[in-house]
């Protein structure tokens, strides 16, 4: 199959890429390396042995976009990762997160629905449900008011998109993920934030290495065993292999509607201290910490139920959280 993969030098992109070339699909990249870099395209084909389709093409560019899909209308899926995507930094630049994450998925869809029957994986997140009412998170928890402006953007884009498929032919599967964190095990690719990290483990990895001082926890008074957040961290890898099952679900047609909605996640909630400690066990490096005010637009605890992933999908999330620190840290090291 011809995958489409907006986002594609990202941090999760780039790993989807990956994994969609060693399943024999054949790839093409849009990122306008606002948030990579170039090099990351010879890092992909340094691990697939090829080098992928790219263009420098900002999704936000109607023109640009609009040429790119006159020449590419044998294109069978896409998986649409280009957006902002730090919470904090959300609730600071709203307007660019709203620009950035919406006007660019319209333009998108305005492009896809010309193809017949293209199918389209967009890229969520559980920011969408909110302080759940119950853990572990099922699909069916209501989507509540978005603690921040990000969650809101992953909260309008599936309405967008689903409104999309109710009028045209459009397959779409959105995958609400949880925490992507680890890096490839050739510690080719992985996360690489441009300044000041937006998340846990790249600061952790910064801060064990030197680049930052110590690492601030944001608050330690949540009503948690030991006061800090929890989150369901998954390795990029597994969620990588995620899109790929669901992209070929689609082009399979073995979707079961047009707009389908799956959780990915390890299905185990972790507290920011918990990670700071597997850090510590699986690396032997001692990270210095403090703990800082809470930070706006965090929400207390969120983990997933994935069992509708996992029968559905027939995907399992299969590496730990020690697998995905001690890969990040190889990851940081090789940068440095």
């Amino acid at each position: 199959m011809k995958i489409l993969v907006t986002g594609g030098l990202g941090f999760i992109g780039s790993h989807t890429v990956v994994s969609l070339v060693q399943h024999g699909h054949e790839v093409v990249i849009i990122d306008n390396l606002s948030n990579s870099s170039l090099d990351v395209l010879d890092n992909i084909a340094s691990i697939i042995g090829e080098k992928p389709e790219f263009h420098q093409i900002d999704v936000r560019d109607k023109k640009q976009l609009a040429k790119f899909f006159e020449a590419h209308q044998d294109i069978e899926g896409c998986i649409h990762f280009a957006a902002s995507k730090a919470v904090g930094e959300s609730v600071e630049k709203p307007l660019h997160y709203y620009q950035n994450n919406t006007n660019a998925l319209v333009y998108l869809l305005r492009e896809l629905v010309k193809i017949p029957r293209c199918g389209l994986i967009f890229s969520s997140s559980c920011t969408v449900y909110g302080q759940a009412d119950q853990l572990p998170i099922t699909e069916d928890a209501p989507v509540k008011k978005a603690e921040s402006p990000y969650g809101n953007t992953k909260q309008i884009s599936e309405e967008i998109i689903q409104d999309t498929t109710k009028v045209s032919d459009l397959q779409a599967i959105s995958l609400r993920y949880f925490n992507p964190i680890g890096a490839h095990e050739s510690a080719k690719i992985g996360e690489l934030p441009k300044g000041k990290p937006q998340n846990l483990v790249p600061f952790i990895t910064q801060t064990a290495i030197g680049i930052r001082k110590e690492l601030s926890v944001f608050g330690d008074d949540y009503p948690t065993d030991d006061g800090t957040c929890i989150r369901d961290y998954i390795h990029v890898v597994d969620l990588a292999e995620a899109h790929v099952v669901a992209v070929e679900r689609l082009v399979d047609h073995k979707n079961k509607g047009q707009f389908e909605v799956f959780n990915v996640g390890t299905g185990k909630g972790n507290s920011v201290l918990e990670v700071v400690k597997a850090f510590e066990r699986s690396t032997g490096e001692k990270l210095p910490y403090k703990i800082a005010d809470r930070r706006s637009g965090d929400v207390v605890a969120a983990y997933a139920d994935t069992t509708k992933a996992n029968l559905e999908l027939g995907w399992k999330a299969k590496l730990t959280l020690e697998d995905a620190l001690k890969s990040a840290w190889k990851w940081e090291q090789s940068l440095h």
